[in-house]
C-alpha cells in the first residue's frame, strides 16, 4: 500500500532501530530476529499489539509492513489547521509531525459563512499531497506540492507549479498526481482549461521533477469549485458543482464523455478502492452505492442516516473512511457481508476538513504524543 523507501533510508531506519535494541530480548526465543520478522508479518497487527510490548514496537518499525491507518485534516475555529492520525491499533489520535514551515491557510471567513474554503489534498503512492489551498490575501496559498510520508515522518516539496491554483481539480492516476482548471491569483481562461500532470514514481529523476503540460479541457467550467478528479481505471472522473461529468484517459491524454449513468448517480461524494471500483455516497438520501460499468447506473449497497449532508470520503484497504454533514467521521467495511460500520470520534473542538488512508506513522520511539 505505501510507497518503499529508497535502500539509503531503509538502512539507516534499520541500522538505528538494531542500535537501540542490541539489548532486548530476541522477537521470538531461538530464532534470529529477521527471520522472527518474516513470522511475525504474517499476523494481523492487532494481534501483535495485544502480546507483547517488543511485538507492539515491530509493528511501528519503518520497514515491517505497514497497516492502515486514518489520517485527517482539521480546522479550528481560528483558522489553525492540523494532520492527524487515528491509529485503529490504540484506538487514538496522534499528531503528524508539522511541515517545516506553518501552514497559513484560510477556512473561515465572513463572506463564506454557509461554507469552508476548501483545502485540497490527494493521496498517491503512500503519501499524501497537499496541493491547493487559499491564502489569508485571497491568493493561492502553496506554489508547489507539499508531500508528508508516513514511513518516513516526514515533509518534502514538489516541483513549483507554474501557476499556483486554487478551486481547482485535482487528483492522481497510479503515482501520477494531476491538477486541473481552477484560479490563479485572477481568473485567467488558460489556466481554467489547463490540465498539469506530475509523475512521483519519477522524483529521483532530476529532469522529469517538474510539472507537464497535457491535453487541455475544451472550456473552463470546472474552475467554480474544489473538485475530486477521482482516479479509475487509468481514468480521472470529475463532476462539477452544476454535475456536468467528464473523464480523462490518461493513458490516451485524452478527454472524454462521462457516461450518463456515471454522471446522473454523482450525488455526493465519491471515492474509487484500489482504482477499481467506485463507491458514491448519495448525501441528499444517506444512501451508499457502487458504480456496475456493465448496466452504467449506481447499484444501492446499504442506507445510513449519518452519510446524510456527506462531503468528502476516501478508500482503501476494503474500507470507506467518511465526513458526514455533522463532522462524524464514519468508517464502513465494504469487505464485510452486510458490510459494517462505526464513528470514529473526532477531537474536541475540531473540525474535519478531508480524510485520507494511509500506512500508519513509523516510530523509532514507541510513546507518543496524543490528543484527546
Amino acid at each position: 500500500m505505501g510507497k518503499s523507501l529508497n535502500p539509503s533510508k531503509r538502512q539507516k531506519l534499520i541500522a538505528h532501530y538494531d542500535h537501540r535494541h542490541l539489548q532486548e530480548q530476541p522477537l521470538i526465543p531461538g530464532l534470529p530476529d529477521h527471520v522472527a520478522e518474516l513470522c511475525l508479518s504474517r499476523v494481523h497487527p492487532s494481534l501483535l499489539y495485544s502480546v507483547c510490548r517488543s511485538w507492539r514496537r515491530l509493528i511501528y518499525c519503518p520497514f515491517f509492513p505497514p497497516f492502515p491507518s486514518l489520517y485527517a485534516f482539521f480546522s479550528s475555529s481560528d483558522n489553525e489547521i492540523q494532520l492527524l492520525s487515528f491509529d485503529p491499533m490504540s484506538s487514538r489520535w496522534e499528531t503528524v509531525p508539522p511541515p517545516p514551515n506553518p501552514l497559513r491557510l484560510l477556512v473561515h471567513h465572513p463572506s463564506f459563512l454557509c461554507r469552508n474554503l476548501p483545502v485540497q489534498s490527494i493521496s498517491v503512492s503512500g503519501n499524501l499531497v497537499l496541493l491547493a489551498a487559499t491564502a489569508p490575501n485571497f491568493n493561492p496559498a502553496l506554489s508547489r506540492p507539499l508531500i508528508f510520508s508516513p514511513l518516513s515522518r516526514s515533509w518534502s516539496l514538489g516541483p513549483p507549479m507554474e501557476t499556483p491554483r486554487r478551486w481547482c481539480a485535482a487528483g492522481a492516476s497510479g503515482p501520477t498526481v494531476y491538477v486541473a482548471s481552477g484560479i490563479g491569483s485572477n481568473f485567467s481562461t488558460d489556466v481554467a482549461r489547463s490540465l498539469e500532470k506530475w509523475d512521483l514514481g519519477e522524483e529521483d529523476e532530476m529532469d522529469d521533477f517538474r510539472w507537464k503540460k497535457m491535453r487541455q479541457l475544451k472550456d473552463g467550467r470546472f474552475s467554480t469549485d474544489a473538485i475530486d478528479a477521482v482516479g479509475w481505471r487509468r481514468k480521472l472522473c470529475m463532476v462539477n458543482v452544476a454535475k456536468q461529468g467528464i473523464l480523462y484517459d490518461a493513458a490516451n491524454d485524452i478527454w472524454e464523455q462521462m457516461p450518463e449513468g456515471m454522471v446522473g448517480g454523482w450525488r455526493g461524494p465519491v471515492a474509487a478502492m484500489d482504482e477499481e471500483v467506485l463507491y458514491a455516497v448519495d448525501e441528499g438520501k444517506g444512501l451508499l452505492t457502487r458504480y456496475n460499468q456493465d448496466g452504467d447506473n449506481w447499484e444501492v449497497i446499504m442506507e445510513v442516516e449519518s452519510l446524510r449532508g456527506a462531503c468528502q470520503m476516501a478508500a482503501a484497504g476494503g474500507r470507506l473512511c467518511v465526513i458526514c454533514g455533522d463532522g462524524e467521521i464514519l468508517v464502513i467495511d465494504v469487505v464485510a457481508a452486510p458490510p459494517k460500520f462505526w464513528a470514529v470520534q473526532r477531537p474536541a473542538e475540531l473540525e474535519p476538513l478531508a480524510v485520507h488512508i494511509l500506512p500508519r506513522l513509523s516510530r523509532l520511539d514507541f510513546l507518543l504524543p496524543t490528543v484527546s
